[in-house]
């Protein structure tokens, strides 16, 4: 008896590894899709948003959808044409630059590593003739580059007209998402499917936020400093800004390398003014945007960013925090609330522990702790 129960154990753990290994394999292979489907998902709801209040008004819903797709593709345009003028001139300022640029800091690595100006600049000049002497070892991840960012624009545009259908009509997608839940759990189902809806919006709301007072808040100390193509280092930053905490450290480090090269007193001013709305945005913007729209603690978003960039690459972190929060509602509402309804306890929840503000009205007292009024001028029992 034993002996058969031995060999089914082992015949179910070689399953479940068998099952896990193609799992992940397959979650290997489909990354870069579920990512596509999530930010499909994302670009739907706001979409979503306005078809319902258009409708309001008795304008059809893909009227309404095909609208707020088009306003925000005008709001995004409108943005570009505003910034692209300075942009533009500053870049062609830079390319003009680019040749003292390069003496400057070949000078100033000559100081560091105590080399001559000279056999530095032969460095570079054996580097890049190796590119130039052999053009396939350029042209090669050229056409790569050119070839992922013409798929990058099919697959964008792609998204946003999927993104349009969803918010045409939503229901039957949600319908058949909770076809695959039990009927008695399809209530629970919808209920996840607010909650992820509500933390995903919130996200939307706190990324243009923490985009718009950063972008601005470097543009004016950079300017204030006199660092050239002030508004491509902000603009450039404010993009960056979408991946929490890493996002604004990365985007400090182009210019104050460039700073580096006019001086190492502005190169430190550069350094300073990044250092500090980057304190801004982790002590200020992120725990009052992002924390409390979607309730999650900065240190479990900044943790969270490193595992998302491990599962799912550096174009995960993007949407990490959505990713980030989907994973702890999901392990909440089927984890930790069925665990604690099994003993009996109604503690408080890892989102509620995390963010008290968020969600102090989930833990005001139930209404049977207090008796009312006229109960206690009885002196009956509490219960």
């Amino acid at each position: 008896m034993s002996d058969s129960f031995d060999a089914r154990v082992l015949y179910r753990a070689v399953l479940l590894a068998a099952g896990l290994l193609v799992l992940g394999l397959l979650f290997r292979q489909l990354t870069t899709l579920l990512i596509a489907v999530l930010a499909t998902v994302l670009i739907s709801i706001p979409l979503t948003g306005a078809a319902n209040r258009l409708e309001r008004y008795r304008v059809p819903r893909p009227i309404g959808a095909l609208a707020a797709l088009l306003a925000g593709i005008g709001v995004i345009a409108l943005l570009i044409w505003l910034l692209i003028p300075p942009f533009v001139d500053q870049t062609n300022e830079f390319i003009d630059e680019v040749p003292g640029i390069v003496d400057d800091l070949t000078a100033d690595v000559a100081d560091i590593t105590g080399s001559e100006p000279n056999v530095v600049g032969n460095d570079v000049q054996d580097f890049l003739e190796g590119y130039t002497d052999d053009p396939d070892r350029f042209l090669g991840p050229l056409t790569s580059i050119g070839i992922d960012v013409a798929a990058a624009l099919g697959a964008i545009v792609f998204m946003l007209i999927t993104a349009m259908y969803i918010a045409i009509r939503p229901q039957p997608l949600v319908d058949g998402i909770l076809s695959l839940v039990p009927p008695t759990r399809r209530e629970h189902g919808r209920q996840i499917m607010d909650r992820l809806r509500t933390s995903w919006v919130g996200w939307i709301e706190g990324v243009i936020a923490d985009m718009f007072i950063s972008g601005t808040l470097l543009f004016i100390g950079l300017t204030i400093v006199g660092l050239d193509f002030a508004i491509f280092f902000a603009v450039l930053t404010a993009l960056l800004v979408v991946i929490p905490y890493f996002g604004s450290i990365v985007g400090a480090i182009p210019p104050t390398l460039f700073a580096l090269t006019d001086s190492p007193e502005q190169a430190i001013l550069v350094l300073v003014i990044y250092v500090a709305v980057q304190q801004i945005e982790g002590n200020v913007l992120i725990p009052l945007i992002m924390s409390n729209r979607v309730r999650i603690h900065p240190a479990l978003i900044a943790i969270g960013v490193l595992v998302v960039a491990q599962l799912f690459g550096f174009i995960g972190l993007f949407v990490a925090v959505p990713i980030i929060s989907m994973t702890i509602i999901l392990a909440e509402e089927l984890w930790v609330k069925p665990t604690e309804e099994r003993h009996g306890v109604r503690a408080a929840s890892p989102l509620e522990q995390i963010s008290p503000e968020g969600a102090a009205a989930e833990r005001e007292p139930a209404p049977l702790t207090e008796p009312p009024s006229s109960e206690k001028g009885r002196g009956l029992p509490v219960k």
